[in-house]
């Protein structure tokens, strides 16, 4: 009863035998196929079966290399194959049941043998060469085509509900929808409350009824985020999204996301299961026209010339199609067939104050449902008609279409704080527009998105008022102002003509000096013994501008004067130690060979440890053992006991650890110091009291030193003691990384990512001082 009598391999069809085995048992080759019968039959068994006056008429079809036969369950009740054709529900067998003796496809093998005792019923599986495919795919109409371009179309998730894209890049995007890189790409996307069947009806219109998108008969949302499929009938992405109404943590952002879905979509349907049409679908339209035409018409334009698209990003939004289904109550327009319902649509739109002039057409479609299922038949003619129209909206790559989408999510992407979301408007401009707040007096700030990324610093219409804890009040040179220029002048140290040593004894003679780039020094503290005026009253004009969150601020106190005495001393100490770090060891090391005792070696003569061999470097340092006289490292001669037979003690003086073992080995009469000895031995423990006072006095500097700078750092310097690590780097500070303000910004770095020098004429650093790599980037002044 087998059609096949080997094991089907790597797809290629064997021998196609007798599935009747009347005459032949089984063992014949298979000629025909009889519908009626429902099996393959070879010569002799189609003879002997069709002898009979009954059977005679029985349809019997000659078979052809890499036949297949048709699914037994898919033709009609009564085996009717026309019928069967002319629905388009005749599909071919994938696998003959051996015990049913029938054929199935996979379809109703799923539905028929998948529980039960008939799930081990015994199979053959077919495989159907591509000579039949082909020769399947010419018998077929244009619809039966249509319904199997799409039989292997899936959807993915292209935006996730936190706005996140979830595709990689423009080839990800290509590969997922799996269509040609140069494919012109219309996209088509719905909107609509929850629960109104967005999904079911782009599975319907575009997929034949195919389950692309997943729809689901639970309380909860099925589709959460945005998902995209491509239509390869009519070369469109179609484009799921998440309804409206329901329940959500993340309200605002789906709502700005539904946006972004509109401003590439080419053809947008708003889906309405609903008796009567609602305010809210009015209102969501025009709420949506109004934020873009605000906010993402020049977006586009923008995101066509950064990109260097060959196709412009049309800033007139897409066409809207309103698709109505009712049950109880007749279509819009029905009682008075002289009025279009397009006209009635937009006297709605007229009467709620709600003007959609960022779409290019507005139509109505609609559906009364008696009995279900949906007739979605004519809203698939009126999308196909509106896609053939190119007069507004021409089709694009897919690679366009995925630059729009991120230059959109980029700009406009982030948390919305709950204070700024607005509950009269489906899309205020709390959504789109930066959510910096000035610190003075709290107005918001009016630039889009993200706009910082760009370099455009924040800007609010509204004025500011002055704040004391901010001190944001700017300084304006007052001559410069009545010749029509606004020139922003700031208090410092010292003019920028003077040099720094001569511009620190005239700040401590004078006072500090306000200095215009075209007036040269117009005002100075103490320029006279009394009767000295204020600036703001004499030449200069006060302006109150706003304080941005993470902005430097408006700290007039740019007198650096104590710092810059101290970088001074600094810089002069340590050239001072540099260039004489030589010499002074040199001295160093002669002097103290002038007062060692006659038993040490001379320390020209001390090349490396005595004990381990280690060399010793420029910066190691040679100890003596008071025992043997010969030289140790640190580590080899750590050890203290007294040395009375050398002339050391009672005190415990440093020997190696050789001697400090054989502590009980007394000198030889002979080797006892003598009395010129005694006295360089003397003058050795003088030298090591004077050298041990010193560091202790250098020590007991650097404590107070450190208080200095603190108290000298200008106001705008991060503290020290918040300063734990590299603001670049990262690298954490330790005795052996040293911290360095950077005079722009005044956060703490190393060397390495500080050792830029510039002037910061803004800060009263009118010559080059230490500035960090961030601020060296900066064009024009500091």
């Amino acid at each position: 009863m087998s059609a096949h009598t080997q094991t089907v391999e790597k797809g290629q069809n064997t021998t196609l035998l007798c599935q009747e085995s009347y005459v032949c048992s089984g063992t014949d080759e298979a000629i025909f196929e009889c519908d009626e019968c429902r099996s393959l039959q070879c010569q002799r068994c189609e003879e002997e079966l069709h002898q009979p006056e009954r059977l005679r008429n029985h349809e019997r079809t000659r078979i052809r290399p890499g036949h297949v036969p048709y699914c037994d369950s898919c033709k009609g009740a009564n085996g009717n194959i026309m019928h069967a054709s002319m629905t388009g529900s005749r599909q071919i067998a994938a696998v003959r049941c051996q015990v049913c003796k029938i054929n199935l496809c996979v379809e109703c093998q799923k539905r028929t043998h998948a529980g039960g005792n008939r799930r081990k019923h015994p199979v053959t599986v077919y495989h159907a060469g591509k000579a039949q495919e082909q020769e399947e795919e010419e018998g077929m109409d244009e619809e039966t085509k249509r319904r199997k371009m799409t039989e292997k179309v899936v959807s993915f998730l292209l935006v996730d509900e936190t706005e996140e894209i979830q595709v990689r890049n423009e080839e990800d995007f290509i590969k997922k929808l799996d269509c040609s890189p140069d494919q012109h790409l219309k996209v088509v996307s719905i909107f609509g409350n929850t629960g109104d069947g967005k999904s079911h009806t782009l599975n319907h219109t575009f997929f034949y009824g195919r389950e692309v998108f997943k729809t689901s008969p639970a309380q909860e949302s099925c589709t959460v985020g945005v998902w995209a499929a491509y239509d390869p009938v009519r070369k469109v992405v179609v484009i799921d999204t998440e309804g409206l109404l329901g329940a959500t943590v993340n309200l605002s952002q789906r709502t700005r996301l539904l946006l972004k879905v509109l401003a590439i979509s080419d053809l947008v349907i708003y889906r309405t299961r609903a008796d009567r049409l609602h305010n809210d679908l009015f209102k969501f339209l025009g709420d949506a026209s109004e934020a873009y035409l605000k906010h993402f018409t020049k977006e586009l334009k923008a995101t066509t010339a950064r990109c260097g698209l060959d196709v412009p990003l049309s800033t007139l939004g897409p066409g809207v199609i309103i698709f109505h289904e009712t049950v109880y109550t007749k279509l819009l327009g029905s009682d008075h067939p002289s009025e279009v319902p397009e006209k009635l649509i937009q006297d709605r739109f007229r009467k709620l104050s709600c003007f959609p002039e960022a779409f290019s057409s507005i139509h109505y479609k609609g559906t009364r449902t008696y009995n279900p299922p949906t007739d979605f038949s004519g809203l698939r003619r009126a999308v196909e008609q509106q896609l053939e129209n190119n007069t507004t909206r021409s089709p694009r790559q897919p690679g366009v279409i995925y630059k729009a989408l991120k230059a959109l999510s980029d700009r406009f992407s982030g948390e919305i704080p709950d204070d700024q979301m607005a509950h009269s408007s489906f899309f205020p401009d709390e959504y789109f527009t930066c959510s910096s707040v000035c610190l003075s007096c709290g107005c918001g700030c009016k630039k889009s998105m993200n706009h910082a990324k760009e370099g455009i610093p924040h800007e609010s219409k509204s004025r500011c008022r002055y704040s004391h804890q901010y001190d944001n009040r700017v300084y304006t040179c007052k001559a410069c102002y009545e010749r029509g220029m606004e020139v922003s002048v700031v208090p410092k140290t010292s003019a920028s003509t003077d040099s720094p040593w001569l511009g620190l004894a005239k700040y401590a003679w004078s006072g500090y000096v306000i200095e215009c780039p075209n007036c040269g020094v117009v005002y100075r503290s103490r320029q006279y013994w009394f009767g000295n005026q204020d600036p703001v009253n004499t030449v200069v004009r006060t302006e109150i501008e706003h304080v941005w969150p993470g902005t430097d601020g408006f700290l007039k106190d740019n007198n650096n004067a104590a710092q810059r005495l101290l970088d001074g001393m600094n810089f002069m100490a340590q050239s001072v130690s540099e260039l004489s770090l030589g010499p002074t060891k040199a001295v160093t090391s002669w002097l103290t060979d002038q007062i060692a005792p006659a038993y040490w070696r001379p320390n020209s003569q001390i090349l490396s440890c005595k004990k381990c061999n280690t060399p010793f470097k420029d910066n190691d340092t040679k100890h003596h053992c008071r025992a043997c006289g010969e030289g140790f490292c640190d580590g080899c001669s750590s050890k203290t006991r007294p040395v009375p037979e050398r002339g050391w003690g009672p005190a415990p003086v440093r020997v190696c650890d050789n001697c400090y073992d054989n502590r009980g080995i007394q000198l030889d009469v002979a080797e006892l110091p003598s009395e010129e000895e005694g006295g360089t031995l003397i003058a050795r423990k003088v030298g090591e009291a004077v050298q041990n006072t010193l560091g202790a006095v250098v020590t007991a500097m650097d404590i107070p030193l450190g208080l200095v700078k603190d108290a000298a750092r200008p106001a705008y310097w991060v503290p020290d003691h918040e300063i734990l690590h590299c603001h670049n780097c990262r690298k954490e500070f330790s005795i052996k990384l040293s911290k360095h303000h950077c005079r722009a910004c005044g956060q703490g770095f190393c060397d390495e990512c500080s050792h830029d020098r510039r002037a910061v004429p803004s800060r009263g650093w009118d010559h080059p001082v230490r500035v960090c790599f961030n601020c060296n980037k900066k064009p024009g002044d500091l």
